[in-house]
């Protein structure tokens, strides 16, 4: 039986007082990969950033991982993301610590004490993304898709429900894009749900999955083979 992790209905999405979407009506359920489309200023960033808390919902109904986003208060948004793990164009890495004082500094930040059950799941997630000889890296010391692989690590730490990706290959080449993606689709086929936004559609047709895009105010379902 299908589990739905995330409910839209009627929703309608403003930037400040612009309207960026309107009646938006979705239904995600628990292992689904959605891909998101649609032209810069369409709408897919201001779509994420009501999911994880970033933008208000203040028309419409909305549920995601038992979160109630039309009655969420600030002091609920760090509990709702360590339910979501986010996954950012530019990797937002610390750039003067290296790959395990990023990690520390995530689990710390979210109630982690222990050392050695931090470590372990440091150790975990890095070696799920194929980053585990890594560990003692800086930031600039790694490639791009390396810095990548770290940033979905990152948000692998506190076993979230749902990964959210916007753009998460926009600074990639085409090689390591498709690696990347690889690497969400894995975390997909572990159970995850994954919703990542992109302008890529090479990568839709090498891996193709369910497609919503946003377009003229709107986001709907496509057949790929339209795009």
């Amino acid at each position: 039986m299908s589990t739905l992790v995330l409910s839209l209905e009627n929703v309608t999405i403003y930037q400040e007082s612009r309207v960026i979407l309107s009646q938006v009506n979705l239904e995600v359920n628990h292992g689904e990969f959605i891909y998101i489309i649609g032209k810069t200023g369409s709408g897919k960033s201001s779509f994420m950033k009501t999911l994880y808390g970033d933008l208000p919902l203040t028309e419409g109904e909305g549920h995601i991982v038992e979160f109630d986003l039309a009655t969420l208060q600030e002091k609920d948004i760090p509990y709702l993301r360590r339910k979501i793990g986010m996954v950012f164009q530019d990797f937002q890495l610390l750039p003067d610590r290296n790959v395990t004082a990023n990690m520390l500094f995530v689990l710390k930040a979210t109630g982690w004490s222990d050392e050695t059950e931090m470590q372990n799941k440091i150790d975990e997630v890095l070696d799920k993304v194929g980053m585990k000889g890594f560990a003692n890296k800086m930031p600039h010391q790694l490639s791009g898709g390396e810095q990548q692989r770290v940033a979905i690590a990152r948000a692998l730490l506190n076993d979230p429900e749902f990964i959210l990706a916007d753009e998460p290959t926009g600074n990639l080449d085409p090689q390591t894009s498709g690696e990347v993606l690889e690497v969400l689709k894995q975390i997909n086929q572990n159970g995850k749900t994954v919703i990542m936004a992109t302008h890529d559609y090479a990568l839709l047709m090498k891996f193709p999955s369910k497609t919503l895009k946003c377009e003229d105010g709107k986001i709907f379902e496509v057949v790929q083979r339209t795009l």
